[in-house]
């Protein structure tokens, strides 16, 4: 088990545990910050966080920015990473494919899954991602690109 997501056992199982790792998250990541996320989950092959639509994460139409929603399926990528990448392996992200589907009206709930085959196929590692709006809307969805390869 990562120590990430060890972290993230013992945190959670405290009152406010969601909140607190969620503000320690984004001290490890400080752009993640910028988006004022919550971590909803972390286990192997899957991460989720919530974006709260606030002012600080608005285009000028009033909209969660395009950027903001990268910014948490990114974050969201990360947490499943830590999760399920093998110990002896390292992971690092070589790129994002996605396409903005609608507008994000409400806060989002970025998620990133895989599964067993998608980490058979390493060193490519592609991660499905969706951000999705309060009433099911799909917003952005894509694939981030991991490249794993053995720890040095």
């Amino acid at each position: 088990m990562s120590s990430t997501l060890a972290l993230y056992k013992k945190v959670t199982a405290l009152p406010q545990g969601k909140r607190l790792f969620s503000v320690l998250y984004g001290q490890k990541a400080p752009y993640f910050a910028s988006i004022h996320m919550t971590v909803e989950d972390m286990k192997p092959h899957l991460g989720r966080v919530v974006i709260p639509k606030r002012r600080s994460v608005q285009n000028h139409i009033g909209t969660v920015h395009a950027i903001a929603a990268c910014n948490g399926l990114e974050a969201a990528m990360g947490l499943l990473a830590e999760a399920t990448c093998p110990p002896d392996m390292r992971w690092l992200p070589k790129g994002m494919d996605v396409q903005y589907l609608a507008k994000s009206t409400t806060s989002l709930t970025c998620t990133a899954e895989t599964t067993e085959a998608d980490w058979a196929g390493a060193p490519d590692v592609p991660v499905t991602v969706k951000a999705v709006t309060k009433d099911g809307t799909v917003t952005v969805a894509g694939t981030i690109h991991l490249w794993v390869v053995p720890r040095k």
